[in-house]
C-alpha cells in the first residue's frame, strides 16, 4: 500500500471556484433585485399615501319648505262636582258639544277617536269633590279644515266647554321619504361648491368622493318657534339635513 497523498487535479480545482463565484453573484444579482422591487413598492405607497392626505372636509345643507299632511288634535276637558254621577253627566254634555262641533265644521264622525276617561278626588273641608276628565282625539288629512277648526275652537268656550290646557293641535308631515334622495342629493351638490372653492383657494382640483356622511333630517316650525297654549303647532314645516363628505384634492 503506498502512503503517497491524493493528488486534486487544477482543472477540478478551477471549476469548484467558478461554480462558488457564480452563486456568488447570483445571489448578489437576486438581493439587488429584490431591494430595487422593496424600494419602488414602498416609494409607490408612499406617493399613493399622500395623495390620500390631499382631501378637505365640507360639509352640504340642504334645506326645503313643505306643509303637513296629518293634522291631530287632542281636546282634554274635564268636571269636578261633589258626587261622581254629576262630574260623569256634565263630561258626557261637553263631548256632545265637542262632536257636534266637529260635525259643523264638516268633519265626518270617524274622524273622532275617545281617548279615554279619567277620574280623580279629592276632599275639602271634609267635602269629597270628583273630577272626571275626558279626550277626544280629531285625527284628519284635512289640513285647511283643521286649520279653520282651531280658529272657531272659541264656539266650544261659549258652548261651556273648557278645554285644559295641552289641548292644542300637532301638524306632522309624513312624505319625509319620498323627498329624502332629492335632498340628499342637493347636500351633496352643496357640499362639491363649498369644496370646490377651497381647492381654487388652495390651487387645487375637486377630484371623487372619498367618505360622505349623511346627517339627521329634521322637521321643524317654518317660522320659528310655534305653538303655545290654544295655538298649537303650524301646519308650514322645513326640513332641513346636513352632510358631511370627504373629497380628494387632485
Amino acid at each position: 500500500m503506498s502512503d503517497e497523498p491524493e493528488t486534486v487535479a487544477p482543472s477540478a480545482t478551477h471549476r469548484r471556484g467558478d461554480a462558488t463565484l457564480k452563486r456568488w453573484i447570483a445571489s448578489a444579482g437576486i438581493l439587488s433585485a429584490g431591494l430595487f422591487i422593496g424600494g419602488f413598492v414602498l416609494g409607490d405607497g408612499l406617493v399613493r399615501m399622500k395623495a390620500a392626505e390631499r382631501t378637505v372636509t365640507v360639509r352640504g345643507l340642504a334645506e326645503r319648505e313643505v306643509t303637513a299632511d296629518l293634522a291631530t288634535w287632542t281636546l282634554s276637558f274635564a268636571s269636578t262636582a261633589t258626587n261622581l254621577q254629576s262630574a260623569q253627566a256634565s263630561t258626557d254634555k261637553d263631548a256632545v258639544a265637542v262632536r257636534e262641533f266637529f260635525e259643523r265644521m264638516g268633519f265626518p264622525a270617524e274622524a273622532l277617536t275617545p281617548a279615554g276617561i279619567n277620574v280623580s278626588n279629592y276632599t275639602d273641608n271634609g267635602t269629597v269633590f270628583y273630577t272626571v276628565r275626558q279626550r277626544i282625539v280629531l285625527r284628519t288629512e284635512d289640513i285647511n279644515r283643521a286649520q279653520r277648526a282651531v280658529r272657531n275652537q272659541a264656539e266650544l268656550v261659549r258652548n261651556g266647554v273648557v278645554l285644559e290646557d295641552g289641548s292644542g293641535i300637532s301638524y306632522t308631515f309624513t312624505g319625509l321619504n319620498s323627498i329624502k334622495p332629492a335632498m340628499v342629493a342637493e347636500a351633496t351638490k352643496d357640499a362639491r361648491a363649498s369644496a370646490e372653492q377651497f381647492a381654487q383657494d388652495s390651487g387645487a382640483d375637486v377630484g371623487g368622493i372619498r367618505k360622505a356622511t349623511q346627517g339627521y333630517f329634521s322637521i321643524e316650525a317654518r317660522d320659528g318657534e310655534a305653538g303655545g297654549w290654544g295655538v298649537g303647532d303650524t301646519p308650514f314645516k322645513k326640513v332641513r339635513v346636513v352632510t358631511t363628505v370627504d373629497f380628494a384634492l387632485d
